[in-house]
């Protein structure tokens, strides 16, 4: 009897000991829900607190202090229906939230203080999910932009694509990976087409300065690329393989394993191109071109080869995260063969290696406070290599000109962090952060082979809400930097939001920010003087300055299985300080602050969602001014129009999807002056481009088959229009695309369950 009662006694002591949990997943795929809200009431006295599930969608009660403990939870996330139960004592339970069917957002967490709605958010975030980078078969970053309003893109087939954002160019906006500074800015700008979509979850773009929170270049915008960190099998191995009609060959390859609280995934892959001709036909099949003409490309050559390690582990609501990217590329620019022989050739080598580490922990410290902790080092090197080819030989050799062979290399440790409170109930929620930056770069045509620049920053921010409608949020950083004197850099958003009848709802949203772009290694330490070149850096430079204004207002209704969602918004940029490349003497250039440039635009945008079909139109208007224009003409802004529509369905019961997505990019007009000082105009005129697809999964998405076509307008150049300079008119070509383009593209997923 004694031994019994010892048993029951020890039974119930460790039924005691064991966490008592609620479990959230989604319907659709059974993966976790991190970040769902559980408001918990006491089924006997009535009181209510709340928690929220970790990163693998669990949430703990033991730490809801309610003397009576069976309780009625209501479990909600944005995006999914909002469901009830009554929980009795040590029970656990599993529950799965069905997604709403007439959907338009869903979580951000760029600039938020947690994950969080961007209904809810104070800025104005927009959103690139997984299904529209899939149906568009986007490949790297420029593919996925190329239908974004107030992006406008260029492409250098030699340094690769670049953006301007709000009419400001892509120097000044600010690309992250997870949070972490992308590495390799060649003449200011990240090359696009080197940032690969194979494993991304989506994208989120915040126009206008995050210099508060992410310091230097964040002054246009800001683009954070969220990767894939979750998995709900225990094994899991998918291949991706695509090809397009233009001689793209891709494949790429995923292996993961789960087990309790860890996650750890490899992934890696091949990017091929064989270069593209102005004449050649859709399928062509490259044949090895050595001596010929034909070995000279319009759009050059390209390999990519990449690999990524993660590692996660999961406490009870932080995330502990390593992540070790690999990157190479190979861009070879083969010459015309020279006359009068047609002998020899000049041949040019692009090579990049980029590495990155970088680890994060970030999560619920408890239900009140959130940390977000990031250490990371990146390393970029960029060799260009020029050959002196023999073509009958095939011999060949390093050409001797100093110009022509160039290492770039630049390594850099940042480390940011912040804690911020993240209670619901209170009206004023804060933020504490700093950010170290520590940059060093090497290269023949840096000042003493060798530079380096540290930025230190601390940063503050909070949310306060005298009311439950208006949300007002200040921000402030200051730095310290070993380079140049740093600003200090305020900012303040404000949103109010009214909640009608009938599942209506309208939010404005104004924003006043300062936005700085330091200057770069290069500016300040640039050494290049031979016979031909006398270029050299400037170390008292300053960092170019803005000011941002920002004013939107949105207005949503969701009714069942409808949803409709109406935004305007406009802007407008000030920056000071410009730095540009002038001639200091008669033989020597160098960098000044010299510059001052402007943008205006408003951008209008209807989404409308009934069941499991999407159409989203949108236009926008940008006006862009500089110097020339205010000093010698009469119009102050020169504007260029955008226009956008997107369709998209999924046919759920045939596991079919449609997608087509348009955009037509208006006449961009701009001045510069001649050498002699007579102003000229120049006009890149207007153009279309569309893509279409339709996809379609077997043996339980298992396999998923994507057949799609790009640049059905078979946009090529467009013409480059310059008149004014002594009344005469000349014209060149700018390169936009491939022509029309055809591709196909096969996942495999095999999973094992738990």
């Amino acid at each position: 009897m004694i031994k019994n009662l010892i048993v029951i006694f020890v039974l119930i002591f460790l039924s005691n000991l064991q966490s008592q949990t609620i479990r959230v997943l989604s319907k659709d795929d059974s993966i976790p829900i991190p970040s769902s809200h559980i408001v918990i009431k006491d089924l006997k006295k009535g009181n209510e607190t709340f928690t929220v599930t970790n990163n693998v969608g669990i949430a703990t009660l033991d730490e809801v202090k309610f003397p009576n403990s069976n309780y009625f939870i209501t479990i909600s996330f944005i995006g999914y229906k909002k469901i009830s139960d009554t929980v009795y004592k040590n029970q656990n339970k599993t529950y799965y939230l069905f997604p709403e069917k007439a959907v338009l957002n869903e979580v951000v967490v760029t600039g938020q203080y947690a994950p969080n709605s961007p209904e809810k958010a104070v800025h104005k975030i927009k959103i690139i999910d997984s299904k529209k980078i899939e149906a568009m078969g986007a490949v790297n970053l420029r593919d996925v932009l190329t239908n974004e309003l107030n992006i406008r893109l260029s492409q250098d087939n030699i340094l690769g694509s670049s953006m301007s954002l709000q009419g400001i160019s892509g120097q000044n906006v600010k690309i992250l990976l997870d949070g972490v500074p992308i590495t390799g800015r060649l003449n200011g700008n990240i090359d696009l087409s080197q940032i690969n979509m194979n494993n991304v979850e989506r994208i989120e773009i915040i126009e206008g300065p995050l210099s508060v929170t992410y310091g230097t270049d964040a002054l246009g915008g800001t683009i954070n690329i969220i990767s894939k960190k979750s998995q709900k099998e225990t094994f899991s191995i998918s291949s991706n393989n695509y090809y397009e009609s233009i001689g793209q060959y891709n494949t790429t390859g995923k292996i993961g394993y789960r087990k309790n609280k860890n996650l750890i995934t490899l992934a890696g892959g091949r990017n091929y191109f064989d270069g593209w001709r102005t004449n050649d036909q859709p399928f062509y099949i490259e044949q090895v071109r050595i001596a010929d003409s034909l070995r000279y490309k319009n759009w050059k050559p390209k390999e990519q080869l990449f690999g990524t390690l993660y590692y996660g582990h999961y406490f009870k609501k932080l995330k502990l995260g390593y992540t070790g990217d690999y990157f190479y590329e190979q861009v070879t620019n083969k010459g015309m063969p020279r006359a009068p022989y047609n002998e020899t050739a000049f041949d040019d080598y692009y090579v990049t290696n980029r590495i990155s580490n970088s680890l994060n922990l970030n999560g619920q410290l408890n239900k009140n406070y959130h940390l977000n902790l990031i250490a990371a080092y990146n390393h970029f090197q960029r060799n260009k290599n020029t050959y002196y080819n023999d073509l009958t030989t095939l011999d060949k050799i390093l050409t001797k000109n100093s110009g022509d062979q160039d290492t770039s290399i630049f390594n850099n440790i940042i480390t940011r962090g912040s804690i911020s409170s993240t209670k619901d109930s209170s009206k004023l929620n804060y933020e504490f952060g700093y950010d170290i930056n520590h940059e060093t770069a090497l290269g023949n045509k840096i000042k003493n082979t060798k530079q380096t620049i540290g930025d230190y920053a601390i940063f503050t921010t909070a949310e306060y809400k005298p009311i439950s409608q208006l949300i007002i949020r200040p921000g402030l950083r200051a730095i310290y930097n070993t380079g140049y004197k740093a600003p200090l850099v305020p900012s303040l958003n404000i949103k109010y939001s009214i909640q009608l009848k009938n599942n209506q709802s309208v939010a404005v949203r104004f924003s006043y920010a300062r936005g700085f772009r330091a200057p770069s290694l290069k500016e300040l330490y640039f050494y290049f003087v031979d016979v031909n070149h006398n270029i050299t850096g400037n170390a008292n430079l300053k960092a170019e300055q803005s000011h941002n204004f920002n004013l939107s207002a949105s207005f949503i209704q969701t009714q069942n299985e409808k949803a409709y969602k109406l935004e305007l918004s406009t802007f407008y940029n000030t920056i000071d300080n410009m730095i540009s490349l002038a001639q200091s003497s008669t033989t020597q250039f160098s960098y000044f602050n010299v510059d001052k440039y402007q943008t205006v635009g408003a951008q209008l945008q209807n989404e409308y969602g009934i069941k499991h079909f999407k159409i989203t139109i949108g236009g926008a208007y940008v006006g862009r001014y500089n110097q020339i224009t205010s000093a010698q003409l009469s119009e102050t802004f020169l504007f260029s129009p955008e226009g956008r529509c997107n369709l998209f369905y999924e046919w759920h019961k045939q596991n079919i999807t449609f997608g087509l997505f348009y955009k037509y990019t208006g006449k961009l007009p701009s001045y510069a002056l001649t050498t002699s000082n007579d102003v000229t105009k120049n006009i890149i005129q207007d153009y279309h481009t569309a893509d279409c697809s339709i996809s379609k999964s077997f043996y339980k998405k298992m396999l998923n088959v994507t057949l799609g076509a790009k640049n059905l307008m078979n946009v090529i150049n467009v013409n480059g229009i310059t008149t004014g300079a002594a009344h005469s008119s000349g014209g060149n070509s700018v390169s936009v695309g491939m022509g029309r383009t055809y591709f196909v593209k096969l996942d495999i997923n095999l999973n094992t369950k738990n």
